[in-house]
This record gives structure tokens, sequence and C-alpha cells, in this order.
């Protein structure tokens, strides 16, 4: 493999993922769009924290029209958007992301997947390989068989408290480590 700084880090995004994880399991409801991730700092950490370049594939599943606004802002903040359609059972951006997946075996690249769903463990599995891969999703609410990857070298890094990338403290129930503690947060 070449040396690290001419290395590239690929940011694979299943927004949608963690939109639902956000919707469902965080709010209850349909998060704001200022309970959303900043979607640049994630760009900026896989740059930082690996120091090399990282480049933003975001995958969008898309019913009728495309969400301009949305493309333009991701376009932007350096990202690709990868507008899919497909049937209506049909899991489009679970099955790009794991031919994005495929084809990544055959490139010298890191890896860093922003995503909880276990559909893309095989894949990710045989990514394996000595490249560095990291995961970047909600402690949790991630699929549970990330842990044996991880213990095999899988980087695992926290969206709001690794990352930051939230502008607000969102209503996650966590186990606090005593030096963070403030008694404020529940009064």
């Amino acid at each position: 493999m070449s040396p690290e700084s001419e290395r590239t880090t690929y940011v694979l995004v299943d927004g949608e993922n963690i939109d639902a994880t956000l919707g469902a399991s965080i709010f209850g409801r349909r998060p704001n769009p200022t309970e959303r991730p900043r979607w640049e700092r994630i760009l900026t950490f896989a740059e930082s924290t690996w120091q090399q370049p990282a480049k933003g594939l975001f995958f969008l599943a898309v019913k009728d029209e495309l969400p301009m606004s949305f493309v333009q802002a991701l376009t932007s903040i350096g990202y690709r958007p990868i507008p899919l359609s497909g049937g209506p059972t049909e899991k489009v951006v679970d099955l790009a992301i794991q031919r994005t997946l495929q084809e990544l075996e055959r490139r010298d690249a890191d890896l860093m997947l922003v995503s909880n769903d276990g559909d893309f463990l095989p894949q990710m599995e045989r990514l394996l390989d000595g490249r560095r891969m990291g995961l970047l999703a909600f402690r949790e609410f991630k699929n549970s068989g990330f842990t044996a990857l991880v213990d095999r070298g899988l980087e695992f890094y926290d969206l709001e408290y690794d990352v930051g990338a939230f502008n607000e403290r969102l209503p996650r129930l966590r186990v606090i480590p005593i030096d963070e503690f403030d008694p404020n947060d529940f009064l």
C-alpha cells in the first residue's frame, strides 16, 4: 500500500439511516434542520483524524424530484451527492453503498462509513485487509455485528461525542464519566 500521505479516505454517508435513527430513536419525531448533523464536520473529522484527504460520497434515495437545495449544499461543502432511484421495495442507498464497498476492495484507499446499518457487515468484513476503516454512528444504535469488526481493527467514532457533528446536545441516554457529569444538565 502507498504511504499514508498519498492515500485517500472515502467517506460513505448513509444519510437516510442517520436521519431515521435521529427521528425514530432519538427525537421520536422528524428532526428539525438544526438537529441534523453538520455534514462538513464529518469530512473535516476524517481528514484530521487520519491526516489525509477525504472524499465524501453522500447517497440519496430520490422518489420524485431531486432536492436541489440539499444537493447544492452538499456539493458546496465537498461531498459528491449520489441520487438514486429504484422500485418501491428496493433499498437503493444500501445497494449502492454495498456496490461501492465491493469496488473499494480493488482500490488502495481507506474508508469511513457513516451508518448504523448492519446491511454492510459482509463488505466491511472483507475490507479489513490492512487498510484503515472507521464507522461513524451512534454508539447505542449501531448494529451489534460491528462489535466483532471493532475487535478486528475497525475504528469506531460516535457521531455526537467523538466527531462533534451536531450543534446541540442530543437527548440521548448514555453512561456519563464522572468527570463529565454536570448536575445542571438534569436539574
